[in-house]
């Protein structure tokens, strides 16, 4: 028997927490470099961090990522994620809502978020897997109204999360139909709608697949972050089931870096660099390669434990870090970024030429 999903939320949340980057291998962000500028033109302090999201103005290019809803240790973690996002004015998502829609009573680990930022941007999630059984069952439409009422969502996510659900001991690898049910949700949903990987990047190929059916940003979700598959992997272990362990720590490595999903994909859609991005200078490199924004979900969810006091620090510094690094590359604006043609080294730019990226 399966465990009761709310016992399956709390335990990815603590393995998150104690999990390593360096178990999924590298983003990319230290192939990265861009250009010092050693004579900038403008003060640090006139530099405009501020970009726009989908039409909504954010005070710095971050969405704190969607990881985690649907037990009781959620609601504090959400709420005092919720309140830092709101007072520093960036964007938020949740974790996979399934766990509500299934289970009413859990629905303030994720009402909580709009609770605590009435005013910011707000992005809902559900998996891919859900999605196939609400298309079959007739339920897209239905299902769409209760995402977004649940969080009063500005836009909803759908995660593509194949890797973490062939680890998963209750795991669902069913994808026949998931693209007719992805462009029926698109299609139903007055609110833009994310595809959004969680570790294993997206292709260039999957993202024009993508936007051919309406879905408004690329969430990359790259390898480099934190991996879905290596915590399904201690899952597994310890519950007895050696072959998915060693199923997991076999992927955990398994995908596309986030460096490179994001140069590969933001000429398709306008692109999320989720995965990996640890400070304000990786954050000024993705956007350097073609993001519009970054997402960050443990490093937060980290601090969140610790209080608002540190999730507030770390996002000050982030912001610092960024800033900073705007200023010794010349940028003005977040956009500038774009134009500042970074140097490419290493194993990214070994990527970037098997795949004919420039």
């Amino acid at each position: 028997m399966s465990d009761p999903i709310w016992l399956r939320k709390a335990e990815q949340l603590d393995l998150a927490q104690r999990m390593s980057d360096e178990v999924s291998g590298a983003a990319g962000w230290s192939d990265i470099h861009l250009i010092h500028q050693a004579l900038p033109s403008i003060d640090a302090d006139m530099i405009d961090i501020s970009t726009v999201l989908l039409g909504r103005q954010l005070a710095f290019p971050l969405v704190i990522a969607g990881m985690t809803g649907g037990h009781a240790g959620a609601v504090e973690v959400n709420r005092l994620l919720a309140s830092s996002a709101e007072k520093v004015g960036v964007a938020i998502g949740v974790g996979s809502q399934r766990a509500a829609l299934e289970h009413p009573e859990l629905t303030k680990s994720y009402a909580i978020v709009r609770e605590e930022a009435p005013t910011a941007f707000v992005v809902g999630n559900i998996g891919i897997s859900q999605l196939i059984s609400y298309f079959d069952e007739g339920l897209i439409d239905r299902q769409v109204g209760a995402l977004i009422e649940m969080i009063g969502a500005d836009a909803l996510a759908v995660h593509l999360n194949y890797l973490e659900e062939v680890v998963q001991p209750e795991g669902q690898t069913r994808a026949r139909g998931a693209l007719n049910a992805l462009a029926a949700f698109v299609k139903a949903s007055p609110v833009p709608v994310l595809a959004k990987e969680t570790g294993g990047g997206l292709s260039v190929e999957v993202a024009r697949t993508l936007r051919d059916i309406g879905v408004s940003v690329l969430d990359v979700g790259g390898r480099g972050g934190t991996s879905f598959a290596a915590i399904e992997a201690e899952r597994s272990r310890t519950r007895g089931d050696h072959q998915r362990s060693e199923l997991g720590a076999a992927l955990a490595t398994w995908g596309i870096p986030t460096a490179v999903s994001v140069r590969a994909c933001s000429d398709v859609l306008p692109t999320l660099a989720v995965g990996g991005v640890r400070t304000g200078v990786d954050a000024a490199k993705a956007i350097a390669l073609g993001a519009v924004a970054v997402g960050v979900g443990r490093p937060l969810m980290m601090c969140a434990v610790q209080g608002e006091d540190a999730v507030l620090d770390w996002l000050n510094g982030f912001q610092l870090q960024l800033r900073s690094a705007m200023f010794l590359a010349g940028a003005h604006e977040v956009m500038d970024l774009a134009s500042t043609s970074p140097v490419v080294l290493g194993a990214t730019s070994d990527w970037f030429r098997q795949l004919g990226l420039s």
